[in-house]
C-alpha cells in the first residue's frame, strides 16, 4: 500500500504600503504538491522523482538537488539525519502561482518544502519549527508567514547565520554559485547547520471579510534581487516616521467591520520602497496618482505587491471595474507588449495545509 499526502500553500502579497518587510496577506491562489510514497518503486540517491504540472511551471528545475521545493524538503531531512527521502516518492506540482510577480511564489515553494519533509519523515515539527526552516531559507517573514499560518500577519526575524548548507530561494546565478561553494565547504566536515529556535515571530491581525485583493499582474517577472538594488543604503528619518505612522493605523483599519476607505487608502502609502522601484513597474508612478476612494468606488488603497511587478487593490465593491482601469494604464505604457492579467482574490484564513491518505 502507498501513501500520498497533498499540500496546498497559498500565495501571498507582502509589504501592503508601509509594512516593508512586515506585512503579509495570504490570498486564494495556491500552490499545490501531490507527493506519492511507494516503497516498492527503485531506490535512487534522493529518492525523488519530480514532475510539473499547470501554466507557471515553464523554465522549473526537475533535478530535485536544484528545484527550490525539494532542495528545501532535502535540507529539513538532511537535519533530522536523513539522506534523500525515506522511501521512493513522486513528487506531483502544480503551480498556480505567477513566478516572479511579486506574489509569493519563491515562499509557497519554501514552505511547501519544509510541509512536504515533515510528512514523508513523520517529524512531526510544529508550526513555530516549521517557520524556523522556512526562514533559514526565504530571508523575509512577511511572505512565508503569511503562507504558513493564512490571514493578514505581521512578523519580524532575528538574524541569524545562513552560511554554509543553507538553500537559497533566490535564484540569482551568482548567489546559487556561492551557495554551491559553501555546501562543498560545509559537506567536508559531514555538519548541517540546523536553524535555531524562534527565529522569526508572527502576529495574526484581523481583516474585515468585506475586503478582497484584486492582483494586477503584469507579463513580465521582476526579481527580488533586482528590486531590492533600487533601494538606498540609508533613509530620511521623517519618511522613516510616515511608514511607521501609517503602519500602526493600516494594522487596526483594516480589521474594522466596515472598512473606512480614506483612512486605508492614506494609511497604504508608503515612503520607503515604492517610491525607488517606480521605474520598474511602469504605469505605477500615474496608477497611484491617479485612482483614490472619491473617483473609483469600491477602492480601499493601491499598493505594490511585494517587491513588484504584481500592483495590489485593495476594494469591497466594483473589483471588476477597477482591475480593468489599472490594467488599461499598463497596457498602454511603450514598453509592454502583452495585455496585463487580473485575478480578484480572497484573503484567505486558513494557510499551508497537509492532508495523508492511503492508497
Amino acid at each position: 500500500m502507498s501513501t500520498s499526502f497533498t499540500i496546498n500553500v497559498p500565495a501571498t502579497s507582502a509589504n501592503i504600503g508601509p509594512g516593508f518587510d512586515v506585512m503579509g496577506l495570504s490570498l486564494s491562489l495556491y500552490l499545490t504538491v501531490k507527493a506519492r510514497v511507494d516503497p516498492q518503486q527503485p531506490t535512487t540517491p534522493t529518492n525523488i522523482s519530480l514532475v510539473y504540472e499547470g501554466e507557471n511551471s515553464s523554465g522549473l528545475s526537475l533535478d530535485p538537488n536544484t528545484n527550490l521545493i525539494t532542495r528545501t524538503s532535502l535540507y529539513v531531512l538532511a537535519c533530522s539525519g536523513h539522506q534523500g527521502f525515506p522511501h521512493p516518492t513522486t513528487v506531483a506540482v502544480n503551480n498556480r502561482i505567477p513566478l516572479g510577480r511579486g506574489l509569493g511564489s519563491s515562499g509557497a515553494a519554501v514552505v511547501a518544502g519544509v510541509l512536504l519533509a515533515n510528512a514523508i519523515a513523520s517529524l512531526n515539527l510544529s508550526q513555530q519549527r516549521m517557520l524556523d526552516y522556512c526562514l533559514m531559507i526565504e530571508h523575509h517573514p512577511d511572505n512565508v508567514a503569511a503562507a504558513l499560518v493564512g490571514g493578514f500577519v505581521a512578523s519580524y526575524l532575528i538574524d541569524v547565520d545562513r552560511s554554509g548548507n543553507i538553500p537559497e530561494s533566490e535564484a540569482d546565478p551568482a548567489v546559487v554559485q556561492q551557495k554551491q561553494r559553501e555546501q562543498m565547504a560545509a559537506a567536508a566536515d559531514d555538519s548541517v547547520k540546523l536553524p535555531p529556535d524562534n527565529i522569526g515571530h508572527f502576529l495574526r491581525l484581523e481583516c474585515s471579510p468585506k475586503i478582497k485583493a484584486i492582483a494586477i499582474i503584469p507579463q513580465f517577472e521582476l526579481a527580488t534581487s533586482k528590486a531590492r538594488a533600487a533601494l538606498p543604503g540609508s533613509y530620511k528619518t521623517q519618511d522613516v516616521v510616515f511608514n511607521l505612522q501609517r503602519l500602526a493605523v493600516l494594522t487596526t483599519a483594516l480589521g474594522r467591520e466596515t472598512p473606512d476607505p480614506w483612512l486605508i487608502y492614506r494609511a497604504m502609502e508608503d515612503k520607503v520602497h515604492q517610491p525607488y522601484r517606480m521605474h520598474l513597474i511602469p504605469g505605477l508612478p500615474e496608477i497611484l496618482a491617479t485612482f483614490n476612494p472619491d473617483n473609483t468606488p469600491g477602492l480601499l488603497g493601491i499598493c505594490l505587491s511585494g517587491a513588484g511587478p504584481t500592483i495590489l487593490a485593495l476594494a469591497v465593491s466594483n473589483f471588476d471595474e477597477i482591475a480593468a482601469k489599472i490594467c488599461a494604464i499598463i497596457d498602454r505604457q511603450p514598453s509592454i507588449d502583452l495585455p496585463t492579467d487580473y485575478k480578484v482574490l480572497d484573503i484567505v484564513s486558513e494557510g499551508a495545509s497537509c492532508v495523508e491518505s492511503s492508497l
